[in-house]
């Protein structure tokens, strides 16, 4: 796993869920990995409709090798579709919380040793 994209729900959340995207951004970059992030996009693309944003996003996404998913991911029809279009491409699909719990797991080996 070296490029990863969030996916995960924005559209009716408070501040478009931007703080949990942010936030796991922030996590993973920190860990090493290389971060696509959609809400950073999403600010630049404002006055796009929402399938104008998702057919960027995409574009996006298709430049990574694995696909994060945020809580709540499955109340999300563009997480959906991005989850459909990682498996049809042979993306390698990871729970962001099941993510964090390996990354802990290999620090605790780590130090153990």
């Amino acid at each position: 796993m070296k490029r990863i994209y969030i996916s995960g729900p924005m559209t009716g959340l408070p501040g478009l869920n931007y703080g949990a995207f942010h936030l796991t951004a922030h996590q993973l970059r920190a860990l090493g990995y290389e971060v696509v992030n959609p809400a950073e996009k999403q600010s630049e693309s404002e006055d796009l409709s929402w399938e104008e944003y998702l057919r960027e996003d995409l574009q996006q996404m298709l430049t990574c090798d694995t696909i994060a998913l945020l809580p709540g991911w499955q109340a999300s029809k563009g997480a959906h579709l991005e989850l459909h279009v990682a498996h049809r491409v042979g993306m390698q699909i990871v729970d962001v919380e099941q993510l964090h719990r390996q990354e802990i797991a290999q620090e605790v080996d780590h130090a153990q040793t």
